[in-house]
């Protein structure tokens, strides 16, 4: 427990798992109102960062208290899990194929199986680092990073998977495209289609099937599909 500023804490944990569950244990208790009041709490990698009480004695309280919770594992629900349609189309698809040791058709079945969770946020707005993919799937980075990855790329690194919200540098294995999703719109509230917590599935899109540009639901594009 690390005090942050005049009234902020940050809480730096062993494990990403241990993080997401944190992370999520807090939320519940702040939708429950049995949390202190606090105006932001925001996951990392292993830390999270708790700002805004309304007092620095606040902030130590909590501080003194958390170490005693009982905080639950995550499940793997995919009940509620947001739909990211995509085309399994990706330069990087072979050679992943070989470091998961299937066939290359076995990649979009393996990834679209899985349930994922927005760990943490970062690298460009509206970009979310996912977990859900077993250990044994994980990948390393590629080698030689490209300079351009397009927008709406959806890439795998270590335990994530990502989606690319525009173009820019990047090296991660590029396994597919989500053509309708929009991950950041600035006209959008909240303009981040992906927040800490939001549970995602993957939708495979046949090549004929995705058309360019986002779908609409309501005001704005819709980004993502929902059961």
């Amino acid at each position: 427990m690390l005090p942050v500023g005049r009234d902020g804490l940050l809480v730096e944990l062993g494990t990403a798992e241990e993080t997401e569950a944190l992370h999520a244990e807090l939320l519940r208790r702040r939708a429950l109102g049995t949390l202190p009041p606090v105006a932001e709490i925001v996951p990392g990698a292993r830390t999270v960062l708790l700002d805004g009480f309304p007092s620095a004695d606040a902030a130590r309280a909590l501080a003194a208290e958390l170490p005693g919770w009982n905080v639950p594992p995550l499940t793997g629900s995919a009940a509620g899990a947001l739909e990211i349609p995509v085309r399994y189309d990706g330069p990087d698809l072979a050679d992943v194929a070989a470091l998961w040791g299937v066939a290359e058709d076995e990649v979009p079945r393996i990834h679209a199986a899985a349930t994922f969770r927005v760990a943490f946020c970062g690298f460009a707005p509206g970009f979310g680092y996912l977990t859900g993919l077993d250990e044994r799937y994980h990948v390393p980075r590629r080698a030689d990073p490209r300079t351009r990855v397009p927008a709406g790329a959806v890439g795998l690194a270590g335990p994530y998977t990502g989606v690319y919200p525009r173009s820019s540098p990047g090296g991660w294995q590029l396994i597919g495209t989500a053509p309708e999703t929009v991950l950041w719109d600035a006209d959008r509230t909240p303009a981040a289609l992906l927040t800490p917590g939001t549970r995602v599935r993957f939708v495979p899109l046949e090549s004929d099937e995705a058309q360019p540009g986002p779908r609409r639901a309501g005001p704005g594009p819709a980004p993502g599909r929902r059961p």
